[in-house]
């Protein structure tokens, strides 16, 4: 997939750039070039000294940052595939400067998609966080707003081959900031800071993260938001497992800390579609017409995701709703419940959607 391709990430010095770096020199060996970019000069020296004895020759470390749209179109040249993984994510040092984070989470976020329609890049993914997710800090806003600039830009493609597309998801666990490496600095102490005692989150590994970035490189079709299937801990079960025997001391929560964090928020569970490993909320419906779902059923690689199944399984629940018996629900539907002729198909979609049963894409037959 990455073979004789050329790849940029942003951020790339980062705890999920280093990552993804040494998965796609391992795994891909013909990659034709691997061009990191990050703002300062020691965190790509510390990098190039993990990554082998020798440079690498098709590593390239590139010193820039997303706020710069010349320095940055000029990283771009020659890129096919571009992971914009660079962001300023610490809830509380957003809050106290606002605009140095809209700066390089909205504003480089525009300018990184700008760059990409103003060269021949192909493939876009932008790891986004929960926190976008009916956001309540200036965090989460901007990251909601870079999700909508993501995909949006798929409208202003023309006709060329260059999807964008994001991916939601939690904490990495283990990476710089987060809970679990902050408790264990502090379980010497004896006592660990707990800001609720009812507080949870949503982590995933790192390794998972990699695999969702080149899962959706290869699958998605353009304006996507993908979000992995993976449940919540609370944050007194990591403090427990990481010093049992440390005292848990209350402090309270901080400037934008939300209790408890969400994926998908509730207006978009009614639309959301389950992809395999991901949920995939209903940002196609206004962006792409319809045709994505279709797309992703026939592209979905070893998802098990079956369409058919799903209209199966909730048609007759979405009839109920709506006051329907089954034979009004099947009439015309054979795609669905096997019961009559297809050719009906468009007006028993058209009579579910106006009833009283929330909309659903996968009331629709594709």
């Amino acid at each position: 997939m990455l073979n004789n391709r050329s790849i940029l990430i942003t951020g790339g010095t980062g705890s999920f750039g280093r990552a993804f770096v040494h998965t796609v020199l391992q795994r891909y060996p013909g990659v034709r070039w691997l061009v990191i970019l990050s703002r300062g000069e020691l965190k790509p020296f510390e990098m190039a000294q993990t990554l082998s004895d020798k440079p690498h020759e098709a590593v390239s470390f590139f010193i820039g940052d997303v706020r710069e749209p010349a320095r940055l179109t000029r990283a771009v040249k020659g890129i096919h595939i571009v992971v914009h993984a660079a962001a300023l994510k610490q809830v509380p040092a957003a809050e106290y400067n606002p605009f140095e984070c809209i700066k390089t989470n909205l504003l480089g976020a525009q300018n990184v998609i700008d760059a990409c329609l103003d060269n021949d890049v192909q493939r876009v993914v932008a790891p986004s966080t929960d926190r976008a997710a009916a956001p309540i800090n200036l965090y989460g806003a901007t990251k909601l707003c870079s999700e909508k600039l993501f995909v949006a830009a798929n409208n202003i493609k023309g006709t060329r081959d260059l999807r964008f597309s994001t991916l939601r998801h939690g904490n990495f666990m283990g990476s710089r900031g987060t809970v679990a490496p902050f408790f264990q600095d502090q379980r010497d102490s004896g006592v660990l800071p707990i800001t609720h005692p009812d507080m949870t989150r949503f982590t995933i590994s790192l390794d998972y993260g990699v695999e969702m970035v080149l899962w959706a490189l290869q699958e998605a079709w353009g304006g996507e938001i993908f979000v992995p299937k993976s449940s919540s801990y609370r944050i007194t079960d990591v403090a427990s497992a990481v010093a049992p025997v440390a005292t848990q001391h209350l402090v309270g929560s901080r400037p934008g800390e939300m209790l408890h964090q969400e994926m998908i928020t509730p207006s978009d569970r009614p639309n959301t579609v389950g992809l395999g490993r991901y949920y995939h909320p209903a940002q196609w419906r206004r962006v792409l017409g319809g045709r994505l779902l279709q797309r992703h059923r026939l592209r979905a690689r070893g998802a098990r995701f079956s369409l058919r199944q799903e209209q199966q399984r909730r048609l007759p629940e979405r009839a109920a709703a709506a006051g329907l018996d089954r034979a009004e629900n099947c009439a015309g539907c054979r795609e669905a419940c096997g019961t009559a002729p297809i050719a009906g198909k468009r007006d028993h979609a058209r009579a579910l959607r106006t009833a009283a049963a929330p909309f659903s894409p996968a009331l629709f037959h594709v």
